[in-house]
């Protein structure tokens, strides 16, 4: 993500809105932000642990930045092809796993173990230091007693596809664990520990990033039981007793495992828009961030941002163009029954974003669009996102697609490959959630 000469917004309108993304994505990486939150070193041990899509980006700037002299060990878990390549010179102190998200397996169960291993007999001497990111939820899997791998994963599957939003997921999950929702703060004890985190939740809420494996979570059993009826997913009959009486309990706010602990904000999604409206401006333009907290349906979001920019093109109301408009959160996609006949869709929150705005703007003149995962990976898919601009509609319907038909299939991928309008980045090694930008000229 090399920071090169701004792009014409006129002449090159996709070169711009990757470059408003880029500098998004540059604002969040951990080598950027993690030197002034690192403690100094203690009287005893330092053991490093951590989850996330930037687990492995995380760990080495640690381990750039700790002084050579004070040792140093630990464990972090990332999601697979998410190491980024080591720098010359940099010795590796601190191990990093793979393992699979955003459906868990073995490899993290497996991870999960061993973090909780790694924090055994501390004594107050030492310091644990978190390192924290979005898509460490489902990395760190440790099921409660009475659930088993198969029964997480499916649990997963379903929460993912139930349209349910990322605060109503974390909880249950926080619940049906043995090391989030503060439970892993409460295994350190009584050694300090310090969690360092990159948030991709709206309201950076520490306690909603991967499930908040080290800070106190004020959500309860009963609200896990309300959210499982809500969405009609099943959990064993010995677990849903359990939550019934109130057995799998998180630690709570005020409890004593989190005294003398310390959480720290390294990177936040209202940051990386306002570095990418500071780009904007820097090119010329208005830029205007709507929210850094947008939640709802992925596509009737789309539609909104539409309505929004098609007011500005043709009444220069709310906003005056040329401009861009930003947004950020973390919105979600209910996964549709498809045909038996029909192969299931691809795509995920960015792409189906698209997919509405596109029928939204119905092909308005002088309005272009970027959205995009800051992770660099869309739902499942090697995409980050798509781009719309005033000729997608008619580009399709050339190739007789039909954007009512991808919709209803969630099928934002076999929309935007054919036409040559995936954002395809690779892994960023951060996560501060959706990015959306349109231009308006």
């Amino acid at each position: 993500m090399s920071s090169m000469s701004t792009p014409d917004p006129r002449r090159q309108p996709r070169e711009f809105l990757t470059h408003l993304y880029q500098a998004a994505v540059r604002r969040a990486l951990p080598l950027h932000n993690t030197a002034p939150f690192l403690p100094a070193p203690p009287k005893g041990r330092t053991v490093v642990i951590g989850a996330g899509k930037a687990g492995g980006a995380m760990a080495q700037a640690v381990e750039a930045l700790w002084p050579a002299e004070a040792p140093i060990s630990g464990l972090v878990v990332t999601r697979y092809h998410h190491t980024p390549p080591r720098p010359a010179g940099l010795p590796q102190r601190i191990e990093v796993v793979e393992a699979s998200h955003p459906v868990p397996d073995a490899a993290g169960l497996a991870a999960s173990q061993r973090i909780l291993q790694r924090v055994q007999g501390l004594t107050k001497d030492d310091l644990v230091l978190c390192l924290i990111s979005g898509g460490g939820s489902a990395l760190l899997t440790l099921p409660a007693e009475g659930l088993t791998l198969a029964d997480k994963q499916r649990i997963n599957k379903e929460l993912l596809n139930s349209g349910a939003n990322i605060g109503e997921m974390n909880c249950v999950r926080k619940h049906l664990s043995r090391i989030k929702g503060g439970r892993l703060a409460a295994a350190c004890a009584p050694a300090r520990v310090v969690t360092l985190t990159i948030s991709d939740v709206p309201g950076d809420d520490p306690s909603v990033i991967a499930s908040g494996p080290t800070v106190p979570d004020a959500t309860t059993c009963a609200d896990a039981l309300a959210i499982l009826r809500r969405y009609r997913i099943e959990v064993p009959a010995p677990v849903l007793a359990a939550l019934e009486r109130g057995a799998l309990e998180t630690p709570k706010p005020g409890s004593p495992v989190f005294a003398g602990q310390s959480v720290h904000m390294m990177a936040t999604p209202q940051q990386s828009l306002e570095a990418a409206a500071e780009a904007a401006r820097a090119a010329g333009l208005n830029a205007y961030i709507l929210s850094d907290e947008m939640e709802g349906e992925s596509r009737e979001v789309g539609k909104v941002h539409a309505a929004l920019a098609r007011a500005v093109a043709r009444q220069g109301q709310p906003f005056a163009k040329p401009c861009v408009i930003l947004s950020g959160g973390e919105t979600t996609v209910t996964v549709r029954p498809h045909p038996a006949d029909a192969p299931r869709g691809k795509g995920g929150r960015a792409g189906e974003f698209c997919l509405g705005l596109a029928l939204g703007l119905q092909g308005q003149p002088g309005v272009w669009g970027l959205a995009a995962d800051t992770d660099g990976i869309d739902g499942m898919e090697e995409n980050a996102g798509a781009w719309v601009e005033p000729g997608t509609l008619a580009r399709a319907q050339a190739l007789g697609l039909k954007i009512e038909r991808h919709l209803d299939h969630n099928d934002a991928y076999g929309y935007f490959q054919p036409l040559g309008d995936l954002v395809v980045t690779g892994p960023t090694h951060t996560n501060v959630n959706d990015f959306r930008a349109l231009l308006v000229l």
